[in-house]
């Protein structure tokens, strides 16, 4: 069975990452989505985006 590739995070998909989250941690994702009226979803993919690119810039400078 092969897997069906989204381009976006579901709403269903981002609880459950939030929900895995230290309680004081998921309070940063929900506040910034609250105060930008974005989906958590939303939220939660650019944060992981930010993160992939920082990762991504420390390697390329090496």
């Amino acid at each position: 069975m092969q897997a069906k590739l989204q381009e976006q995070l579901s709403p269903a998909d981002a609880e459950i990452i939030l929900k895995r989250l230290p309680e004081r941690i998921q309070a940063a994702p929900i506040a910034r989505a609250a105060e930008i009226e974005y989906p958590i979803a939303a939220v939660i993919e650019m944060a992981i985006a930010s993160f992939l690119d920082t990762i991504e810039s420390v390697y390329n400078n090496k």
